[in-house]
């Protein structure tokens, strides 16, 4: 079995696209191919599933998960800082600002909420699995 497809929830798709495509573009990723008018945008994740974002199809807001964190691998210290930076300017909150992180011991990482309060992460030198 393997995870395909992740979604989150957002209520402002274009402010959306430019905090992913920021914050993805300073991981390695290109912007999203998915065309403006579309009601979603979506990522390809190197070896990984799709990660997509938009409105919650019943037409309700969309909310964050309460205790949900998504977790993205960083290839360097460099990449997170950059990652985190680009958050900040485009709407993102800061949940842990880059650093070594004590609750995982050689890891480097940081923590943001992106404009719709779901919370993400990027590491370096974690080892799960």
């Amino acid at each position: 079995m393997h995870l395909l497809n992740l979604r989150l929830g957002c209520n402002d798709l274009a402010k959306t696209r430019a905090f992913y495509d920021a914050t993805f573009g300073a991981l390695g990723l290109p912007p999203s191919s998915v065309p403006a008018e579309y009601p979603i945008v979506m990522y390809k994740l190197p070896g990984g599933p799709n990660f997509a974002i938009g409105p919650a199809r019943d037409g309700n807001a969309a909310t964050h998960a309460n205790g949900g964190t998504i977790l993205f691998a960083a290839d360097s210290d460099e990449q997170i800082i950059a990652w985190h930076a680009a958050g900040l300017a485009n709407g993102g909150t800061c949940e842990g600002k880059p650093e070594l992180k004590p609750q995982a011991p050689g890891a480097f990482g940081a923590y943001l909420r992106d404009p719709d309060g779901n919370k993400l992460a990027a590491y370096r030198g974690l080892n799960i699995g």
